[in-house]
């Protein structure tokens, strides 16, 4: 075992004598050694029930004959981090949690891990870490909210119950009450947003590349089901450390075909594109940008999922899970392992009934092609991306009237003050992961012009990206990014713009000679922030096409 390194030998009786000292017993140094690295936090709804999962976890681990030792791992909240500095640290703690469990598990030679987690970033820096090292993982995903309730069948959720009800508040829509409605209703407890916003997309995902156990990524956060797949997860790991099956094994070129599917499928969220992308970075898997588009063109979307469509996690639940989505895929998933020793085409074998009113078959889908496209032109050389399941069949196409702001504050407050209008493309640049830094999320102006009614007439660009819970004709991601010399940077106020999302083209309508002079009078700006460790970041994070990912070189 890894942890014979510690706690084997004559020379190791010092470290033996440490261990001892947090508690150890003598019969623990013939077991596992199985860390779980646990992002319980009282600041975020999504993590506020792990205590009660880690006694399960650590219950599990020993039913199965190991020794369990707890970690923390920071969490951040992007719906609380929205809209303010805050949001410059949301991405770039994908890199430390991943850097975080990386030290732990290398420095206390642990033999094998459980990774509970449930939100935006912080699953897969979970992820990453697992590839990275090639130990036995499980993941554990601490489940999604319940959907908040209202007068009669209404349902509330986070996203369209507060950011777009701020908006519409704004414009006169609603009145005060009706807001204070939303704001005690979107969230009644803990979970992750009911939706599927990045956090659930994430969690679904990290189920079908085979990493979590079934149902997890699905199973309600106040389910006893959660707790009874935490402890199962707690006993398999230690089978996983028995049996040496490591991550690697499991996140094959295959594993990340199937997620971009089920995702495209589901109609999921835009930030899982950089996510799978540094995934399998770290796994050593070739997965450029263009995989997402291709295979977005032969899967249909099967479902329609909160924010831009019905359903809610629990209904996605209870009609399969994700499971259910492998089924009614069929010969489009590949077969897989998994890390409860089944394969995938098992595992969608073994659900003997789908409700087809959420998770449609593949001859009557909601949409034609999957939920994201990745979009191409003079504005995104090397690539854009675009949640189309939440784009209107109006707005698949659309020519309009650049609106360009340096920044999502300037941005945010035009379009509070009523300056944008129909038939405008907002732009917001240098907020890519160098400029941002840290590619802060867009919720706020895209929430905003939904709220206020703008969401079949007006477009939005960006360097930076989007939340899970943003609908509407929203381009992020845009690469290169401005603050690298991009071509978003050389955008000016009142050029037009054509949005062609069937053909897959974002088009800035001037000509190359004019561009080139700009770009002789374009100079790289100052940083936004100078200081912390996010300045460090900003010197050695990539493109949004490679996955923001940080490196040495």
């Amino acid at each position: 075992m890894r942890s014979d390194t510690i706690k084997q030998g004559l020379e190791r009786t010092p470290h033996r004598a440490l261990l001892k000292g947090t508690g150890v017993p003598q019969s623990a140094f013939d077991k596992p050694f199985i860390g779980v690295a646990t992002s319980f936090t009282d600041l975020i709804p999504g993590h506020v029930g792990m205590r009660d999962l880690e006694r399960f976890i650590e219950k599990g681990v020993h039913s199965g004959g190991g020794y369990a030792f707890f970690f923390g791992i920071p969490g951040v909240c992007d719906g609380i981090a929205m809209g303010h500095r805050g949001m410059h640290y949301s991405l770039p703690t994908r890199e430390l949690i991943a850097d975080m469990v990386e030290s732990v598990a290398e420095a206390h030679r642990l033999d094998g891990l459980v990774l509970l987690t449930n939100c935006d970033k912080i699953t897969p820096g979970m992820l990453m870490a697992a590839a990275r090292l090639d130990i036995p993982c499980i993941v554990v995903t601490a489940g999604p909210m319940m959907s908040g309730r209202g007068e009669g069948d209404r349902k509330y959720s986070f996203v369209t119950d507060t950011f777009e009800a701020m908006a519409r508040y704004k414009a006169g829509v609603i009145d005060a009450k009706e807001l204070q409605v939303c704001e005690d209703n979107a969230c009644p407890g803990m979970g992750s947003c009911q939706g599927l916003f990045t956090a659930n997309t994430m969690a679904i995902l990290t189920e079908t590349l085979g990493m979590s156990l079934p149902r997890c990524g699905t199973a309600l956060a106040v389910s006893a089901l959660k707790r009874r797949i935490a402890f199962a997860s707690g006993e398999r790991i230690v089978e996983l450390v028995q049996n040496n099956v490591t991550p690697r094994s499991i996140l094959t070129r295959a594993a990340f075909e199937n997620a971009i599917r089920v995702d495209l499928a589901l109609g999921g969220s835009s930030n899982t594109v950089l996510h799978l992308l540094a995934i399998a970075r770290e796994a050593g898997v070739d997965l450029p940008l263009e995989t997402f588009d291709q295979l977005a063109k032969e899967t249909p979307q099967l479902a329609s999922m909160n924010p831009a469509g019905e359903h809610f996690m629990e209904d996605l639940d209870t009609a399969g899970g994700v499971a259910g989505v492998l089924k009614q895929l069929g010969n489009k998933i590949k077969d897989n392992p998994t890390v409860l020793g089944i394969s995938t085409l098992q595992l969608a074998a073994s659900v003997e009934n789908v409700d087809e009113t959420v998770i449609r078959p593949l001859d009557n889908p909601v949409k034609q092609e999957g939920g994201i496209a990745v979009l191409f032109g003079n504005i995104a050389p090397k690539g854009a991306v675009v949640k189309q399941s939440g784009v209107s069949a109006a707005m698949m196409q659309f020519e309009g009237t650049a609106r360009c702001f340096d920044s999502e504050e300037a941005a945010m407050a035009a379009i509070m003050e009523g300056r944008i209008t129909s038939g405008d493309v907002v732009v917001i640049r240098y907020e890519g992961p160098k400029g941002g830094p840290g590619m802060r999320e867009m919720l706020a102006p895209t929430a905003a012009i939904m709220g206020m009614g703008l969401g079949d007439s007006v477009a939005l660009i960006t360097d930076g990206r989007f939340s899970g819970g943003t609908r509407g004709p929203c381009i992020g991601h845009i690469s290169p990014e401005a603050a690298e010399g991009g071509p978003i940077a050389l955008i000016e106020e009142g050029d037009r713009i054509r949005l062609d999302i069937p053909n897959r083209q974002l088009q800035l309508l001037v000509d190359d000679e004019l561009l080139a002079a700009r770009r002789t009078r374009w100079t790289a700006p100052e940083p936004k922030i100078r200081t912390g460790w996010l300045a460090r970041y900003a010197k050695v994070v990539t493109s949004a096409h490679t996955g923001a990912v940080t490196t040495a070189e």
